[in-house]
């Protein structure tokens, strides 16, 4: 991961302090979620003495996003019917998305932001679903957050942020790189540093900190993550910022079964991806 030079390290390191706390009780979640003996029943606990999140989470539950058969009334059947991880990761996904700015100097479309992370997400998700060696709803998580260092210097850095975005768009380059040249470093760095603050897992850590050196990667997190990012793009589902599309390095194409086109051609319903993104974000 790149290094920067102590002066923008600390002027960093500030923009990320000054990005909101999670609300109480999804810091208990994620503290939850490292101890190997929580149960359901704790989740639940936690979740209900929350009135904002309760109503939010039962909403997406009984959205059309899961088309579950019956109506949900509590948190404890939304557990029973979706699992434990499925609602700890609905929780702090809502808890993330609650962040967003509403405006910022950055011209930055916060909206079309939304979209892109929350397609990524689902097709992330829907990606997982293949894989053995991961939970879906780990990957959905990866994929809403991806981006979030873009949030940072939206809000904190607006004209800096702005000049990068305009040379990307003019140039058809990657985001990353006029990001490098601009501040002096990327959003994968801020946005690693700032779930790190939030303290999700490592692994979730590594996937966003590394995003922009994805040939040396092979994990199914990252490459689930990585290659949703890349068909979100391709296809317009949403925008965050970046034109650029790159191909899947190899070892991510083996794991994934080919090219970026032969899995966009192979997936199930894409469509249906950026369809739940659209419900997701409106609820």
């Amino acid at each position: 991961m790149q290094t920067m030079p102590p002066d923008l390290s600390q002027k960093i390191a500030k923009a990320v302090d000054g990005m909101p706390a999670f609300p109480k009780s999804v810091q208990k979640i994620l503290e939850l979620t490292r101890d190997v003996n929580c149960s359901p029943k704790d989740l639940v606990q936690v979740i209900e003495k929350d009135p904002v999140v309760t109503v939010k989470v039962l909403k997406v539950v009984n959205s059309a996003y899961f088309r579950l058969p019956k109506q949900i009334t509590s948190v404890n059947h939304a557990v029973v019917y979706l699992g434990f991880n499925t609602i700890k990761n609905l929780a702090l996904s809502i808890a993330a998305i609650g962040m967003l700015p509403k405006h910022n100097e950055a011209g930055f479309d916060v909206d079309q932001y939304l979209l892109h992370s929350l397609s990524t997400a689902s097709i992330a998700r829907q990606l997982a679903l293949k894989m053995d060696d991961i939970d879906p709803m780990d990957c959905f998580i990866a994929g809403l957050l991806h981006d979030f260092g873009k949030v940072v210097f939206a809000q904190f850095m607006p004209q800096e942020f702005r000049q990068a975005l305009a040379f990307s768009q003019a140039n058809g380059s990657s985001l990353h790189l006029a990001l490098r040249q601009t501040l002096g470093t990327d959003h994968a760095v801020v946005g690693a540093m700032l779930v790190e603050k939030w303290r999700f897992a490592p692994d979730l850590i590594d996937a966003i900190a590394h995003q922009y050196e994805a040939d040396q990667q092979d994990g199914a997190l990252f490459a689930s993550v990585f290659t949703a990012n890349q068909i979100s793009k391709k296809l317009g589902f949403g925008f965050g910022g970046n034109p650029y599309v790159p191909p899947l390095p190899p070892l991510i194409a083996k794991r994934m079964g080919g090219t970026l086109e032969e899995v966009i051609e192979s997936a199930d319903n894409l469509n249906a991806a950026f369809e739940d993104a659209q419900l997701f974000a409106r609820v």
